[in-house]
Parts: C-alpha cells; structure tokens; sequence
C-alpha cells in the first residue's frame, strides 16, 4: 500500500505519525531507525491491538531527529499534543499525596498534591501515601500532639487553637526559637521514620490524661497509638541508607503490559502504582514511553530499580534519575516481588478488561451500524438542568471509541435565567461549536441531545447556520427517568432498541454520565448562588470576605452550625455577630 513512500523512508532516528482517512492522527512512535521501524507496521502480520492500527492508517508522517534521546521526547510531545486513541498514557491528572512541612515563616503541616505543591525554601516533602486518609490522619495527630500554626492566612489576634493548647499563638505572642527547633526535630525525625519519639509523647500524653481520670481522651490516644504500629509494621522494608527509591516491576503477556511501581521512602514501602497497557510498538518503547508519562506527574526518587531487560538509557538521559539492574541482594529481591505482583494484577484485571472492551467495542459498533455512520469514535452528549429557570446550566460529556473522556468534558453556565431548554440548547450548541471552528478541535461524529425533537430541532439549527454535517439524536426518558427512546434526528422517527441488547445499556451509561455531570454541576452553581446571596445581606461582608466564608464553610448549613470563634478567623466580631443573628432569625421564620 506504501510501498513507494516507504522505500524513502531515511534510516535515520525520529519520531513518525499514523493517519487514518480523515487525516487525523491515531498513532505516535519513535524509533532509531524510522525505516526499518515503519516498514514492519506494513511487512507482516499483526494481533491485536497492532492489527486494529494498523488496518485503520490510510497514510503516516515522520519527522527526523539528530538522536534517538530527541527523537524519545519528540514523540513524548506529539502524545500530548494530538491525543492520538492508541498510544495509552497516564490519562488522569491526580498524583499520590505528600505530607509538606513548612517551617517558615511559622511551622505548618499539610496533605497536599504533588502536583499544586509550590516551589519555595523552607519547605519538605515526605511521601507519597498511596493511602490520602493515612497521610490525613498522620498530620492531623501531629496537628493534635504538636502546637503548630493550624489556621490560614495571617490573624491579627489568637484563635480558639490557643485557647486549647494546640497553638503558640504566632500570629500575637513572642515564640522561643529553641522551642521552634526542637519541635521541628521531632516532627522531621518521626516523617524521617524514626516513630520513637512520637509514641513516646503519645505513651506520656495518655498517662497525664489517665492521672487526670480523663479516660475517654486516653482511650483515644491508645487508639491512635494502635494505629501508628499498623501503618509502620506494613511500611518496613530492610533498607538503612534511606534513600527515596522506586522499584519497576512488569509482567508481558498477551500483548498486554502490567507495571507495577514501588514507592520506598526513608526506608519503607509507602505504596505503589499499577497500570495496564497494550503494546503497539516495541516493548522497550511502551514502558519507557508509560515511565516519562508518569514521572512527568510524580516526584522523581534518586533511583530506580527496574529488571536488567529493559533498556533505560533514554529515561536516565531525560529524566536524570539512576536507573539501577541490582542482579542479586535485597534490591533484587524487591524487583522480583514487583514483577510477582505485576502478574497478580494482570491475572486479576486482565479477564475483566478483555469483557469490558469487548463490550464496549460491540455496542460502539453496533451503533455505528444501527445509525449507519461510516464511523464513530467520538460522541458529544448535552444536558440542561435549571431550578424554576434559576441556576440555568448545560453540561457536555464525551465518548470515544466506547469510553468517557473526562478530559474534554465541559460545563456551561447559560446566560438567561429561565425555563426554556430550547434556547438553553441553542446556546450551548453555538458555545461548544462554534469555538471548535476557531480553534480547529476535534468534532465528534456523533452528537446526542437529551429529550426529543424540541431539543434535536434546536441543536440541528445552531449547527446548520455553522454549516456542520454532523449526525444528531436524542435521547428521551420515561416517567421514571429512565432511558427509554432514540429519536433520529434526520429521520426523526423513534429507533426501535432491544432493553437487553449491548446498545441499549451503551446508552443508558452514557445518558447517565451526562445527567450525573449536569446535576452536580447545578447543585454547585445553586449551592454557591445561596449562599452568595445570603451574604449580600450582612453589612460589612464584602467580595473578599464573600469568597473566604463560601472557601472555608462551602453551605449554608455548615454556616448556621460554625461557632462565633471559628466565624471570627475571617470576619470581625460584630460582623460575625450579625450573621448569627440574621441566620438565627432565617431559621425562626421557616
């Protein structure tokens, strides 16, 4: 088919692009020699998720590199850019949370996310915890046994933290700095890994309370005793340099790769990563194309452990991290238990990945044909949701290839404030449309409105006067909300749909996932409407003081519940004082 294209291929490193009829691209790679790389997609037989590629690439690019660590991060960059549905990356933006400590300008500790984590000195890192409800619940003890600054921003007086012991009071009293350092020496010794000193502040905490005939408080403390030797005996790991390490492990069958990443942090195992990916390429490739994707969201160790058959000269040259292939000793013991548990989880997930995508691409053909579009890979679906025209909101979800794209999901707040899903729609369509002309984005193939012919005739409109081709159905429900018809929107005839058949239940999950997305939506807008609108009535709240109180509380039950201290962390006390009592009097008049 390329035969005369291929034979002009260089044997030069690069990275190439596979096109199918619509010229978009669905497939980047690299390779140190682009001819001998790209000739084989088209020389031999194929399984698998290759052979589907492959019979849909109608032509390819390639763009020539000087090496083949250029070639590595070009393709790296062209992944990000284009999307395309067969290279398989890190695809949610979440990172495993830290536990930051920040000493200046006064000691404070917190969970964040790795990635909204700040840059600045006077700041450490100890982490990740896999497990966000330890990481919570190991600084909210610390929070409880140390007096560190607890409350945000920077208050004119103490708050009720001082009052109960749990704070020095920075923010109005002169602090030693010899009581600074040697807290924060048993604060970093504990996160260092050194659970000695704390449970011996805890043993002398609960012996006090004990004395004091204060059982209950020590009960607590006993338990949480407890729990601090659960977390650890899980954690040890024999290791005494204390070095921030990963372990690579990977399991290959099937045409299928399962990695597993080892988190081991001053010492002990912290948790780990898993994943599953089909190989398209080389096998080199695809791990080390999953690692630079992942390290890219995650904090880089100071080494890697990773089997002596995987080539990781390019990761080490991009990343700069040392990649190590120990061949005996506990640090092979430990690549040997990652590859174990790689196979574990590709034994465990591999039977119900294999259903899933065999559900999913049936029912997405079977639509296709059903419609009879000559493909479907992306489908568009809209959803308006108001309260007694109040709060108008619409909402976009996205499928391709059977499968939600979160990432291009999006939300609408419509510029009216009544009860007319037919305008409603005409807005949203125009909104999401027309700025895809302007930007040249994707368009789907399909695209499914939710109700009748109201809202297909308001959709087929909009994208008329775009001059868009582009198939429109609707989804109606029936008296119990549940999805019931598929109205054609050329034909504009109900398609008769078995309620047991694959398609079936392919559009109810998606109905679902748009109603789902639309009404939290809503209740956010509504909630915070509420709330900004209760506020307005209290002199001496501002735009500032508006955005604190809905950031900290979020409702206006948590409000009505908060006492005058807390209120007081960001208001005046005469201001706090009339919330109360206009709240107070809210709650008489209903």
């Amino acid at each position: 088919m390329f035969k005369d294209k291929l034979q002009m291929v260089p044997h030069l490193p690069g990275s190439y692009q596979m096109k199918n009829a619509d010229g978009v691209i669905i497939y980047v790679g690299k390779a140190k020699d682009l001819h001998k790389r790209v000739s084989s997609y088209f020389n031999r037989v194929h399984t698998g998720k290759t052979a589907i590629m492959v019979s849909e690439v109608k032509d390819f690019t390639y763009i020539v590199t000087n090496s083949e660590l250029e070639a590595f991060l070009l393709e790296f960059n062209l992944i990000k850019q284009y999307n395309p549905k067969y290279n398989i990356l890190l695809k949610d933006d979440k990172s495993y949370p830290y536990i930051e400590y920040i000493s200046k300008p006064y000691p404070k500790l917190k969970v964040a996310r790795y990635l909204k984590i700040k840059k600045r000195e006077n700041k450490k890192l100890f982490g990740p915890y896999p497990n966000a409800y330890a990481a919570r619940r190991i600084v909210g003890l610390l929070n409880r046994l140390y007096p560190l600054k607890k409350c945000e921003g920077n208050p004119k007086k103490v708050c009720l933290y001082y009052h109960i012991g749990e704070c020095l009071g920075y923010c109005e009293k002169k602090v030693l700095d010899s009581d600074l350092q040697q807290m924060e020496s048993d604060i970093l010794s504990f996160l260092n890994g050194n659970d000695k000193i704390l449970k011996d502040k805890i043993m002398e905490k609960i012996k006090v309370n004990s004395d004091n005939l204060n059982f209950e408080v020590a009960l607590e403390l006993k338990k949480e005793l407890d729990y601090i030797d659960v977390v650890l005996a899980k954690q040890k790991i024999d290791f005494t340099d204390l070095t921030n390490r990963d372990v690579i492990g990977y399991y290959f069958n099937q045409g299928y790769i399962a990695i597993q990443i080892l988190f081991i942090r001053n010492g002990k195992l912290v948790g780990s990563s898993v994943g599953l990916i089909p190989v398209i390429s080389d096998f080199d490739e695809e791990i080390n194309n999953y690692l630079l994707a992942f390290y890219e969201r995650h904090e880089k160790p100071k080494e890697v452990l990773i089997s002596e058959e995987v080539n990781c000269k390019l990761l080490e040259e991009a990343l700069l991290i040392k990649f190590a292939s120990p061949s005996r000793g506990n640090k092979r013991k430990l690549i040997y238990m990652a590859n174990k548990n790689a196979e574990i989880y590709y034994e465990n997930e591999m039977e119900l990945l294999l259903k899933k995508e065999e559900f999913t691409n049936v029912a997405n053909k079977e639509l296709q044909e059903l419609l009879k579009l000559p493909i479907l890979d992306r489908i568009d679906l809209f959803d308006n949701s108001n309260l007694f025209g109040d709060f108008s909101v619409s909402c976009m979800v996205v499928f391709k290839n059977g499968k939600a794209s979160k990432n291009d999901y999006r939300k609408y707040k419509i510029s009216f404030d009544k009860n007319d899903d037919y305008n409603m729609m005409k807005e949203v369509i125009y909104r999401r449309y027309q700025r895809a002309l302007v930007e040249q984005s994707e368009l789907p193939n399909l695209i499914i409105v939710d109700g009748g012919l109201n809202q297909i005739h308001a959709c087929k409109e909009i994208l008329n006067m775009l001059n868009l081709n582009i198939k429109v159905c609707g989804l109606k429900k029936n008296d119990k909300h549940r999805t019931n018809d598929l109205v054609d929107g050329d034909t504009e005839e109900v398609i008769d749909i078995p309620k047991d058949s694959k398609v079936f239940h392919y559009l109810t999950r998606m109905q679902d996932e748009v109603h789902r997305y639309t009404i939290t939506y809503h209740r956010t807008i509504r909630s915070k409407g509420s709330i900004g609108s209760i506020l307005d009535n209290i002199s001496g709240i501002g735009s500032q003081r508006r955005k604190a109180l809905i950031k900290k509380f979020g409702s206006v039950k948590k409000i009505e519940q908060a006492s005058l201290e807390e209120l007081e962390t960001i208001l005046p006390t005469n201001t706090a004082k009339r919330l109360q009592e206009y709240l107070e009097s809210r709650k008489e008049e209903k």
